[in-house]
């Protein structure tokens, strides 16, 4: 694990976001592994909410999915919101993540396209659409 993973994996730690992940993912009855970078995948976790194909808090991604869904650029994707929720302080993220919602709501009327925190983390990996603000559609 490289130095700047470990520093995010303490940081969530002691910021309480993956506090946080690992107790949601006991609730949703997930299945908790280690992955790469510092992090740990959630599988079968079975909460209705959100509904993404994966979500990150602190290092712990939560998926509805089995074991081996978590790879390549969604894997990328969420291990950037896992280094977004160090550098925002944690469980902080969460309600700068709904204002980062209701804004791309506003924009395009979808919850990521516009969304800054999804945009950062690379909207193409994390399999969201572009969509054309409200104004500049024909």
């Amino acid at each position: 694990m490289k130095r700047w993973q470990r520093t995010r994996q303490v940081v969530n730690y002691v910021n309480l976001a993956t506090p946080l992940g690992l107790l949601v993912a006991v609730l949703g009855r997930a299945r908790v592994s280690r992955g790469p970078e510092g992090l740990l995948f959630a599988y079968g976790y079975r909460i209705p909410f959100p509904v993404a194909r994966a979500f990150t808090l602190g290092n712990v991604v939560l998926t509805r999915y089995d074991d081996g869904f978590l790879t390549g650029d969604l894997l990328r994707h969420e291990s950037r919101h896992a280094t977004q929720y160090a550098c925002c302080v944690g469980v902080l993220m969460l309600p700068l993540y709904v204002v980062a919602v209701v804004i791309s709501f506003v924009i395009c009327g979808h919850h990521g396209s516009w969304n800054l925190f999804e945009w950062l983390a690379d909207l193409d990996e994390g399999g969201y659409q572009r969509r054309r603000p409200w104004w500049r559609r024909a």
